[in-house]
């Protein structure tokens, strides 16, 4: 079983040891969001080291369940509800990432899979990336899974297909759906890349909701 090393940039510096979360919000001036951050940092690390059967699969769905989250800031931040992270071999979090399309200026090609695996391929070799993998609240795109590919980055696991996605999102201006399995863009590359998904489906198109229809 890998052992998950969840280490969030965020609290980088701040002395945590043996204090309680307001006695760590007041000694390193944290604010109400970054409480709760921290508070979920903490259950999700606790979750992570209770996993006892089926480690597999159980740390897949953490993982992606993580990406759902990321997802669902980027949402709440006012742009498009996808997430992306990045999980080395030995299970901590490396990256994570939200869409990019309001924070990048409407720039259509800031797709979160898209970003991570840039600012992957920045960050590490692709001897590297190629043990490492790729958890995105939906299926990548063409682009995506491209990007994926030439980062080195050796596995993913995604939640929605594009499939439902397009369902869901129509023919939207800013996100007309392109309906090709990431797999078959995988195929006609030179290096493997393990697929895992859909996986939590129906989680994963929740995200989505209303999304596309609002305004």
């Amino acid at each position: 079983m890998r052992t998950t090393s969840y280490r969030p940039s965020l609290f980088t510096g701040c002395d945590i040891a043996g204090l309680t979360v307001n006695e760590i919000s007041k000694k390193n001036g944290l604010g109400a969001f970054d409480k709760v951050l921290l508070v979920k940092t903490w259950e999700w690390t606790a979750k992570s080291q209770n996993m006892q059967t089926n480690p597999d699969k159980r740390d897949d769905e953490l993982y992606l369940r993580r990406a759902f989250d990321v997802a669902r800031s980027s949402r709440e931040n006012g742009d498009h509800p996808f997430g992306a992270i990045l999980v080395d071999a030995e299970g901590a979090i490396l990256l994570e990432q939200t869409n990019g399309f309001s924070a990048h200026c409407g720039d259509m090609t800031a797709h979160a899979e898209r970003l991570l695996a840039t600012r992957a391929s920045q960050a590490y070799r692709p001897a590297f990336l190629a043990s490492c993998t790729l958890y995105s609240s939906a299926e990548p795109c063409a682009m995506c899974a491209g990007a994926m590919y030439w980062a080195g980055i050796g596995r993913l696991v995604y939640g929605q297909s594009e499939k439902s996605l397009k369902a869901q999102t129509g023919a939207h201006d800013e996100n007309p759906t392109l309906d090709l399995p990431c797999r078959a863009v995988f195929a006609s590359g030179q290096r493997p890349v393990e697929v895992v998904g859909p996986l939590l489906e129906d989680e994963a198109a929740s995200l989505q909701a209303g999304f596309w229809t609002a305004g």
